[in-house]
Order: structure tokens, then sequence, then C-alpha cells
């Protein structure tokens, strides 16, 4: 698979998220849901890392973006 479109979908699930995250803990609930999706998403950015010959550097992620959106929007 294309380690740009897994870097986006694991920054995207990451971003998601947060706000199961906060519910969570303003709740004083167990963050079981959000912590499941921030296991997926971490681990879907490492294999996107490891994929691509040279990483990512944080400057790069808006372009990956662009491009994975454009690639599939087209």
């Amino acid at each position: 698979m294309d380690p740009d479109l897994l870097l986006v979908i694991g920054l995207v699930i990451g971003i998601l998220a947060l706000p199961s995250l906060l519910s969570a803990f303003s709740e004083s609930r167990a963050p079981r849901a959000g912590a499941i999706l921030i296991l997926i998403a971490g681990v879907l950015i490492v294999v996107a890392v490891q994929n691509k010959g040279g990483g990512y550097t944080v400057a790069e992620i808006p372009d990956v973006f662009y491009k994975v959106i454009g690639r599939y929007l087209r």
C-alpha cells in the first residue's frame, strides 16, 4: 500500500481520536475507544515512515495531504 496514503489515514484517525479521549477523561471514564484509535493511528504512521525511503519531514506533511487528496478526487 502507498506510504503516503497510510500516513494520511493515520494522521486523520489520530486527530479523530482526540475528542474521544477528551470526552472520556472529562467524564472520568476509561478511554478505551480513543486509546484503540491512537494505537491504530500510531501503527499506520510507523508503517508509512518505514516504507518511505527517507521518511517524512514536518514540512512535507501538507504536500502529502494535497497529493493524496488530489490523487483520489481526480
